[in-house]
C-alpha cells in the first residue's frame, strides 16, 4: 500500500503540471486579456492624463506592431500600453512567464489580483467559508437520504415503489440544479406566490445582534433554498449507486449462508451487508464533495447572492483576473488530486480485499 501511495503522490506533480500548463495555454489564446480590460476601463481619459514611470525609446514601426496586437488602444500613448505589460508581466515571454507562476505556487505564493489589490490567498480564505457551507450541508443530505432510499429500493426491487422513485430520481438528475433554484425563488422567495425565504446572503445583515438560538435560525432560514436546490438535484446517483451495490451483495453466497443460520432480515442487512455494500458509497465521498464545491455553486451563489468560490471565480473568469483564475485552479486541482488519493485509501481500508501493490 505505501509503495502505491507514494507512486501516487509522485504523480501528483506532473499532472499537476500539465493541468497548470493547458490552461495557461488556452488563456493566452483567449482574446479579451487583462491589458485589453484595463484599456477599456481607462477609454474615457484624455490621452494628456496617461502618463509613463518608464518611457521607452520606439519605433514607428513598433508602435504599430503594439496597436496591431491591442486593437482597442489605438489612440492611447504606446508607453502607457508597455507599462501596462510591464505590470502584468506580458513583457516576458510565454514560458518564462508561467515558470515564474510555477516557482511561485511552489511556495503557495498566488500573487495578488489585478484588479482587487488583495493576495488571492486571502481572497479564496475569505470565500471558503460560504463554499464549505454549501458542499458540507449539501453531501450531509444527499448521503442521509440518498443510502436509505437506496435501501428501500433495493429491498423493493421492481414494485411500484422503486419504478416511481426511480422515475422522480431521473426527472430530478435531469433538471439543472440551477433551474431548481429559479422555481424555488419564484414560488418561495418573493417571487409570483409566497414570500417565506430571503433571497440573499447566508445571514441577515443585523446579524451580530441575534441572540445565540437567533443567529442559528436565521443561518438554517437562510440555507433552506440553496441547499435544497443541489440536494434535489443530487440525490439520484447516490441512491442508485447504494440500490445497485446493496442489489450486488444480496444475491451473493454469504448472505444465503447467513439465511440458512436462522439470522433475521435486519441482521442480514445490517450486520453483513452494510458494510460490503457501503464501500463504493465512503470511498466515493471525497469525490462527490470536491464536486459539489466546484461543480454545483456557481449559479447556486449567484442567484442567491453568496459570496462564495463559484462566484469568486466567475468575477475572475469575466475580469481576467488571471493571478485569481490560476490560483485558484492550482489549490482546488490540487486538493482534488489528494482526495482522489484518500478515496483509494478509503476503500483499501473498508475492503482488505482491494490489493493496489497486485494492481
Amino acid at each position: 500500500m505505501i509503495p502505491y501511495i507514494l507512486k501516487r503522490l509522485l504523480l501528483i506533480f506532473p499532472t499537476l503540471l500539465g493541468v497548470l500548463f493547458i490552461n495557461f495555454l488556452l488563456v493566452q489564446m483567449t482574446p479579451g486579456g487583462p491589458i485589453e480590460q484595463m484599456i477599456a476601463r481607462t477609454r474615457g481619459m484624455a490621452d494628456e492624463n496617461f502618463t509613463s514611470d518608464h518611457p521607452q525609446e520606439s519605433t514607428p514601426q513598433a508602435d504599430a506592431d503594439l496597436y496591431k496586437k491591442y486593437a482597442v488602444g489605438k489612440g492611447l500613448p504606446p508607453e502607457f500600453i508597455r507599462d501596462l505589460e510591464k505590470q502584468y508581466g506580458f513583457d516576458q515571454p510565454f514560458l518564462s512567464r508561467f515558470w515564474k507562476m510555477m516557482k511561485d505556487y511552489m511556495t503557495f505564493n498566488l500573487g495578488k489580483s489585478y484588479f482587487r489589490e488583495v493576495p488571492v490567498s486571502d481572497l479564496i480564505f475569505s470565500k471558503l467559508p460560504t463554499s464549505l457551507t454549501l458542499g458540507f450541508w449539501s453531501i450531509f443530505l444527499i448521503y442521509a437520504l440518498s443510502i436509505p432510499l437506496g435501501i428501500r429500493k433495493a429491498l423493493k426491487d421492481g414494485d411500484l415503489f422503486d419504478v416511481a422513485s426511480s422515475t422522480i430520481l431521473i426527472i430530478l438528475y435531469a433538471i439543472p440544479s440551477f433551474l431548481v433554484g429559479i422555481m424555488f425563488i419564484v414560488f418561495f422567495a418573493g417571487g409570483n406566490y409566497f414570500d417565506w425565504f430571503p433571497l440573499r446572503g447566508l445571514v441577515s445583515e443585523d446579524w451580530e445582534s441575534f441572540s445565540l438560538f437567533h443567529k442559528i435560525t436565521d443561518y438554517l432560514w437562510h440555507i433552506v433554498l440553496p441547499i435544497s436546490a443541489i440536494v434535489l438535484t443530487g440525490l439520484a446517483s447516490i441512491t442508485l449507486l447504494t440500490k445497485n451495490s446493496f442489489l450486488d451483495e444480496i444475491s451473493k453466497q454469504y448472505v444465503v449462508t447467513a439465511r440458512s443460520k436462522g439470522l433475521t432480515r435486519k441482521q442480514i442487512l445490517y450486520r453483513h451487508i452494510f458494510r460490503n455494500a457501503s464501500i463504493p458509497l465512503f470511498a466515493k465521498f471525497p469525490h462527490a464533495f470536491m464536486q459539489i464545491i466546484l461543480g454545483s455553486n456557481l449559479l447556486i451563489e449567484i442567484m442567491f447572492s453568496l459570496d462564495g468560490l463559484g462566484l469568486l471565480g466567475f468575477d475572475a473568469a469575466y475580469n481576467r483576473d488571471y493571478p485569481v483564475m490560476f490560483g485558484s485552479l492550482y489549490l482546488f486541482t490540487l486538493l482534488s488530486l489528494f482526495l482522489h488519493l484518500v478515496g483509494d485509501i478509503l476503500y483499501s481500508v473498508l475492503d482488505p480485499r482491494i490489493n493496489f501493490k497486485a494492481q
